[in-house]
């Protein structure tokens, strides 16, 4: 897919949005019209990338994190997620315009190909086949993030006129949802595995993606035994050859792009298409202009100790003076904390210096109040790019879909049925954890007096320390209905603090999650305004 990506270039999406209404007959034969547009496959190919590069965005990838309590956006309001996080958003506001627009621009390139590739003269049909299962993927997942955030919504499964598209209605959640899976089902069949993928083909969708989404899906609506039924297929290898990467740590580097535990990822390539979100979010000493998204005190703390106990259980061994020795080695992997060794790929390291009055030199990366440096006491290291060019960008794949999902997707839903035992932990948090760098033997081993609960917590818990800041952690708590607990009350950082206020743990951002509006975004009010017959989300 990178190879395709160097040589094909996207749509203008601008283009492709109002070309429908151009009087087709007379429209000139060097631009794109339904007349002339769709004479070969590498055309068709054109367009489907376009379809890719709008699944999703860097930006988004990233500070969806600060939309939770994981992290924190304190400089602007990058893709909403200030406001956002904050609770203080309305349906103006930019992120859910914007969240509502690309996906359904998304959906109108997938509708677009859908009812034209046919038309493609002369092409292999194995070809047009697999190209308009790509197509219908992608439009599933688009509909499924615009559920998920929104609820009911319109469901196009054709591409509208523009009368059509000013009076169209939403269409009730459950509906979606069972359109997204019927689609899915379909095109399984229709997908490679990943093992028939050539060099140059991957980062295309396979049916590991296909059967990855759809555990996903019905993950979001706790179907467990249908999860159950997706996870046990996929580890026994019915949709491709997968298994977790050994370097938990390397698995976010570029040379480990494409690995066993890759499903599915946004595909980047250096130069010609790059991202550059560490920027503002990696150590100011490691070349970043400043920090615009920082992890929470929060999430340091859902990291358990090496000897699988919680930092606030009996016997843990937790040192509030000294709270970085014996965590979960994924702790390092993610989170940049006081007195961090930070490597490069020549092979060179430095200490980063964040508790105020530390460093013994150079003090950019020391917390100031109000200054460029983070604003929680912790900057990023996870898809912290070694290979990066000025201004750290970066051309590394960015992961939406990984084998680690799907354990912990099968451990989820065997707890949900009351069916863990010790061959499931094993086979998922077990695995999770030796990968990790775990080795002592009580944080490996399978504890049943846990119970359902205990059980459910701990694989909660593993969800977002597995999964720390990848973007993931908004959806989770949405769907377990804990948004309400965790995003309410203030988000914190390093002890950096006054003693006398939260035990010196720094205040850095208020919360407030009302249950009653904030489980789905508002409808935009610029749709509504266009559009009488799309109703607004409850408490909007």
């Amino acid at each position: 897919m990178k190879n395709i990506l160097k040589k094909i270039k996207f749509l203008p999406v601008v283009f492709l949005l109002f070309a429908s209404c151009e009087d087709l007959d007379l429209a000139p034969e060097n631009q794109f019209t339904d007349s002339n547009y769709w004479t070969s496959v590498d055309k068709a190919q054109t367009f489907l990338n376009t379809a890719y590069s709008q699944m999703q965005n860097s930006q988004n990838f990233f500070y969806n994190e600060a939309l939770s309590d994981n992290a924190y956006n304190g400089r602007g309001d990058n893709a909403g997620a200030a406001s956002i996080g904050a609770g203080i958003y309305d349906p103006s506001s930019a992120r859910v315009k914007k969240e509502w627009n690309d996906r359904y621009s998304g959906i109108k390139t997938c509708n677009l190909i859908l009812e034209n590739i046919g038309r493609v003269p002369n092409a292999n049909p194995a070809i047009i086949a697999r190209m308009t299962a790509e197509a219908r993927f992608l439009r599933a997942f688009q509909h499924f993030q615009l559920t998920t955030w929104y609820g009911d919504i319109p469901l196009l499964k054709k591409d509208p006129s523009l009368e059509e598209a000013s009076t169209v209605s939403r269409t009730p959640h459950a509906e979606v949802i069972q359109f997204v899976l019927d689609e899915l089902n379909a095109i399984i069949p229709q997908l490679p595995k990943n093992t028939q993928l050539a060099a140059a083909e991957r980062g295309k969708i396979t049916v590991g993606a296909a059967a990855a989404l759809k555990a996903r899906v019905l993950l979001y609506e706790s179907r467990w035994e249908e999860v159950a039924q997706v996870t046990e297929q996929f580890i026994a290898g019915t949709y491709g050859q997968y298994s977790l990467f050994g370097s938990y740590e390397g698995l976010f580097q570029t040379q480990n792009e494409y690995s066993s535990e890759d499903i599915l990822s946004l595909q980047y390539v250096p130069i010609d298409r790059m991202w550059g979100e560490f920027f503002d979010m990696a150590p100011i000493s490691a070349g970043a202009r400043l920090n615009a998204l920082a992890p929470t005190q929060e999430l340091v703390d859902s990291y358990i100790m090496t000897n699988g106990k919680r930092i606030n259980e009996a016997g843990s061994g937790y040192d509030e003076n000294n709270p970085y020795v014996n965590r979960d080695p994924r702790l390092t992997g993610t989170v940049v904390y006081d007195q961090y060794n930070w490597k490069e790929a020549d092979g060179t390291s430095h200490i980063i210096y964040i508790k105020p009055g530390t460093s013994p030199g150079n003090a950019t990366d020391e917390f100031v109040q109000g200054s460029s440096a983070t604003p929680t006491g912790y900057y990023t290291r996870k898809y912290y790019d070694v290979q990066h060019i000025t201004s750290l960008n970066s051309g590394l794949n960015l992961m939406l879909f990984r084998y680690a999902d799907i354990l912990l997707m099968h451990a989820e839903a065997k707890n949900e049925l009351n069916q863990m035992n010790s061959s499931v932990w094993d086979q998922t948090i077990k695995a999770l954890r030796t990968r990790a760098g775990f080795t002592d033997g009580a944080a490996l081993a399978y504890n049943g007096s846990l119970g359902q609960t205990g059980l459910r917590e701990v694989i909660r818990n593993e969800r977002r320390t597995e999964f720390g800041m990848e973007g993931l952690r908004i959806f989770d708590i949405r769907r377990w209905k804990t948004a309400e607990v965790v995003l309410n009350g203030y988000a914190h950082g390093a002890k950096f603090g006054v003693s006398s206020v939260d035990n010196g743990y720094l205040r850095v951002n208020l919360r407030t999650f009302d249950p009653d509006k904030h489980y789905l975004w508002p409808i935009p009010r610029d749709e509504r305004l266009i559009n009488p017959n799309l109703t607004q989300n409850p408490n909007w």
